[in-house]
């Protein structure tokens, strides 16, 4: 049976106690050029999780390719490009989950080629911070069995009901993928779709919407496309490393 994503709103939607037990930490996450404020918030998160929360300074950039990291939050200024770009061409950290802090999903375009997997809203409240550290988690700590969608954030053009649009991807599987998009689209309505993602060159695939709510669609593949192959060795191969 093809699994395709359910709306993140769902994932996020669930209902957090107010104390978790920490864990031992199982993976490290570099805390990049952070306020002290966000810093520390973010810490705790990680740590509420049994993930280990660890400082940088912004121009020690080298740093993310001589250690290894599971993940990095950094926010979107004019030093992301050079940490991204840093931590993608590392070879332990070149699959590293990356979260921005604050800016628009239309400014978190601007690093699409580096594969932004989440964004923490500014400004940072915790509940909003552990409900996104929670939904993501498990691809951190490569629990990736129990983790079939990939949360990724690249822009992506729709095609369908005579209509152009560009959309940007929430989450994907081989099966399909969530996204934001400023139109609407009728379920059962047939699309194409184009998007890019780090090593895999743009991919076209058709699909059709499976759900939609207000400024989110959800798109099943065709599974009679060949296309999707690609699509699928790229998640395989980003699992696996």
């Amino acid at each position: 049976m093809e699994f395709f994503p359910k709306p993140m709103e769902k994932v996020f939607a669930s209902t957090l106690s107010p104390l978790i037990p920490t864990r031992k930490a199982s993976a490290r996450t570099a805390l990049v050029g952070l306020h002290e404020p966000v810093r520390a918030m973010l810490s705790e998160c990680f740590r509420q999780f049994g993930i280990e929360a660890v400082s940088v300074h912004a121009e020690s950039a080298e740093r993310i390719t001589r250690e290894k990291f599971e993940a990095c939050v950094l926010p979107l200024n004019d030093i992301a490009e050079q940490v991204m770009e840093a931590a993608r061409r590392s070879r332990s950290n070149s699959r590293c989950v990356l979260y921005g802090v604050g800016g628009s999903a239309q400014q978190a375009m601007r690093f699409s080629r580096f594969g932004i997997n989440a964004m923490f809203q500014e400004p940072l409240e915790r509940p909003a911070a552990l409900k996104l550290v929670r939904a993501t988690r498990m691809l951190v700590q490569h629990e990736f069995r129990r983790y079939v969608r990939i949360p990724v954030m690249t822009e992506v053009s729709i095609v369908g009901d005579g209509r152009r649009c560009s959309a940007t991807s929430i989450e994907m599987s081989s099966g399909g993928m969530s996204l934001k998009s400023p139109e609407d689209f009728s379920v059962g309505a047939n699309v194409e779709l184009s998007f890019a993602l780090m090593s895999l060159p743009r991919v076209n695939l058709k699909g059709v919407i499976s759900w939609h709510k207000p400024r989110c669609l959800g798109i099943r593949f065709d599974a009679a496309d060949d296309r999707r192959h690609k699509l699928k060795l790229w998640i395989e191969s980003h699992l696996e490393n």
